[in-house]
C-alpha cells in the first residue's frame, strides 16, 4: 500500500507526470477558490446572513484574534498569508476522511513548498517593517560571532516546520490504515473522528508557528506600529 502520495503516478508521458501529490493540491485549490468565490459573491452586511459566509466571517475573525495575540499588532497585513496557510493545511487535512483521497500534506515536497513560504515571508516581512539594515543587524545579535548560528537557526527552523507537519500526517495514515485493517468494523470511525481533530489541530500549529517566526522578524519596540 502507497502512502506517499509522491509515489502515485497519474498520468506520464515522457518525462511529464502528474502524481497525486500535485493532482490533490490542485484540487484543494480549486475548493478553495471555488468555495470563496461562490461564498463572497453575495456578501451581505443585512440579517440574515447565509451559513457560508457566516462560517468564513468566523475564521477570519479567529485567525485575526490569533495574529494579533501573537504578534501584538495590527492583523490585516498578515492575514492573507496566514489564513491561506491554514485554509490550504486544514482542507487537504480533513478530506482525508473522503475514500481515495491522500492528502497533500502527507508528501515531503508539500510540507517543504510550505515551511519555504514561510522562510521567504519572514525576511520579506521583517525588511518591510525594519529596512533591510536593521533586519540584518539582529542575524549578529549579541554579537557578529552569533552570526552563523542564527543563519542556521533560521534553516533548522524551516526544515522542522516541513518534517513535523509531514511526520504527523504520515504517521496518522499509516497507524488508521494498520488499524483499519486489524479491526475494519470497529475502528472506522474513531478514527475519522481523529483523523478530522489531528488535521485541525496540525493547520493550527503550523499557522501559529509561522506567525511567530514572521513576528520574531521584528524587534519589540516595532510591532505596535
Amino acid at each position: 500500500m502507497l502512502n506517499n502520495p509522491d509515489q502515485i503516478i497519474l498520468w506520464q508521458y515522457g518525462i511529464f507526470k502528474i502524481n497525486a501529490t500535485l493532482a490533490f493540491t490542485w484540487a484543494v485549490m480549486a475548493l478553495l477558490v471555488g468555495g470563496s468565490f461562490l461564498i463572497t459573491r453575495r456578501l451581505s452586511v443585512d440579517a440574515p446572513i447565509s451559513r457560508f459566509q457566516n462560517l468564513l466571517e468566523v475564521i477570519v475573525v479567529e485567525v485575526n484574534k490569533q495574529i494579533g495575540e501573537l504578534s501584538q499588532r495590527q492583523p490585516e497585513r498578515y492575514l492573507p498569508l496566514i489564513g491561506t496557510l491554514f485554509l490550504f493545511i486544514f482542507v487537504s487535512n480533513v478530506l482525508a476522511v473522503v475514500p481515495g483521497f491522500i492528502p497533500p500534506t502527507g508528501s515531503l515536497s508539500t510540507t517543504t513548498a510550505l515551511a519555504l513560504t514561510v522562510f521567504i515571508a519572514v525576511p520579506v516581512y521583517g525588511i518591510y517593517r525594519v529596512g533591510l539594515w536593521r533586519y540584518l543587524k539582529q542575524y549578529c545579535q549579541p554579537n557578529v560571532f552569533m552570526l552563523p548560528f542564527n543563519i542556521i537557526g533560521e534553516l533548522s527552523r524551516t526544515l522542522a516546520l516541513a518534517v513535523r507537519l509531514y511526520g504527523n500526517i504520515m504517521s496518522g495514515s499509516v497507524v488508521a490504515g494498520i488499524l483499519l485493517s486489524i479491526t475494519p468494523l470497529l475502528f472506522p470511525v474513531v478514527m475519522q473522528v481523529l483523523g478530522l481533530l489531528t488535521g485541525t489541530i496540525q493547520a493550527y500549529i503550523f499557522s501559529i508557528l509561522a506567525m511567530v517566526y514572521i513576528a520574531s522578524a521584528t524587534p519589540k519596540s516595532e510591532r505596535n506600529l
